[in-house]
This record gives C-alpha cells, sequence and structure tokens, in this order.
C-alpha cells in the first residue's frame, strides 16, 4: 500500500510549488529587480512619426554636381548605389561597404561623408558632389594634378575618396601643416600604401592654390 503521504504531496511537492513555478516565479522576481535597479520603465508603445517608406521604390530629386536629377530608387539605396548605378557617376568608388574604409568619400552639404553609409532617401535638399565635381572646363584640380605628379594612386580604389578628404581640407584650410593632411585623410585606407606620396600631393596643392 502506497504512503498517503507522498500520494497528497502530488508532483508539486509539500509546499503546493511545482520545480518549474518557483524556477519561472524567481526568474520574474530577479527580471522585475533589474528593470528597478537600472530605472527602466515600461511605456506604453507610440506609434512611429513621419513619413514612411516603402517596401516599393520611389521617386526621388537630389541636387548632384549643380544639376538636380530625379530617379526611382528602393527605400534601401545607399547615396553610393545611387550615384553610381542610377546616375553613372561611377568615379565614387565602394569598396569596404560599410563605412570602414572611405574609398566612397563624397561632400554633402559641403562636408565629406561616407557615401556608403548614407540613404540616398535621406539626402533631401542638401547638395552631393563628388570627384566629378572638382575638375572645371577641361582643367583638373591642382590636387588631382600633383597626385599625378607624385604617383599617389596605384591600384586607384581609394584615390576618388582620399582627393575628396585633402581637397575639403584644402577648401577650409589653404595653408596645411603635415599633421593637418595627415589627420585629414587619417579615415582613408590606402592598400597599396602610398600615403607618403598623398601627403607631398595635397602640401604641394595647397601651394599652387595660393
Amino acid at each position: 500500500m502506497k504512503n498517503d503521504k507522498s500520494k497528497s504531496a502530488g508532483p508539486t511537492g509539500k509546499s503546493g510549488l511545482s520545480r518549474r513555478g518557483f524556477l519561472r516565479g524567481a526568474g520574474l522576481t530577479t527580471a522585475g529587480t533589474m528593470v528597478l535597479n537600472s530605472g527602466v520603465m515600461a511605456f506604453e508603445a507610440k506609434p512611429a512619426t513621419g513619413h514612411a517608406y516603402g517596401p516599393d521604390a520611389v521617386t526621388i530629386e537630389m541636387k548632384v554636381n549643380g544639376e538636380m536629377k530625379a530617379m526611382i530608387v528602393e527605400p534601401r539605396t545607399t547615396l553610393a548605389t545611387a550615384l553610381r548605378d542610377h546616375l553613372q557617376l561611377t568615379g565614387t568608388k565602394v569598396v569596404c561597404d560599410r563605412g570602414s574604409c572611405s574609398a566612397c568619400t563624397v561632400w554633402l552639404a559641403g562636408k565629406p561623408v561616407n557615401s556608403c553609409m548614407t540613404l540616398a532617401l535621406d539626402v533631401g535638399d542638401r547638395e552631393v558632389e563628388t570627384i566629378e565635381s572638382l575638375a572645371s572646363d577641361g582643367n583638373l584640380h591642382p590636387l588631382q594634378e600633383t597626385f599625378i605628379s607624385h604617383d599617389a594612386s596605384q591600384c586607384g580604389y581609394c584615390t576618388p575618396g582620399m582627393i575628396m578628404s585633402a581637397a575639403y581640407l584644402l577648401k577650409t584650410n589653404p595653408d596645411p601643416t603635415l599633421e593637418d593632411v595627415k589627420k585629414a585623410t587619417r579615415g582613408n585606407l590606402c592598400r597599396c600604401g602610398t600615403y607618403p606620396h598623398v601627403f607631398k600631393a595635397t602640401l604641394e596643392a595647397a601651394k599652387k592654390m595660393k
């Protein structure tokens, strides 16, 4: 004959609480304590504000190198892809495609940005300037000329982004030091290792532009 005491305890044991129930309760208590201690409070979710795009392609306009351009792009399209695939401005190069090498550098509202990390939809009414904008009336920018004379480009993938970063420096600082040039191009990676040539080319261009 079975012991009546053990039978009455059932699956919950003497306390009337199962092992699973105990662990679940302990977990909830711990989580609640962590939330309170961290100062994080639960708020009722609110609907997002702003205009939503997608999933279909949309028509956008942007000012590129002084001209208004219209294109149909998917919301996920980056500025680099829009420039290269939609506007055929292939001077801008995509190398790492994750904002690590700055080969895709262009100017947005006059300042250098990584175009692979910028959505085309986010450009809005800000003007985009690419490597193609530096030459004028068939004449190269002084920096482009010194890059050639100092052999500052080898494989060429980093060159457009490097020039755009250095050109921005010369636009904002007409008399840079070597340290200024190094700082301005510190985010531009060159696998070929032509940094000394880039520095010399930039410093000579600064003298030519005075």
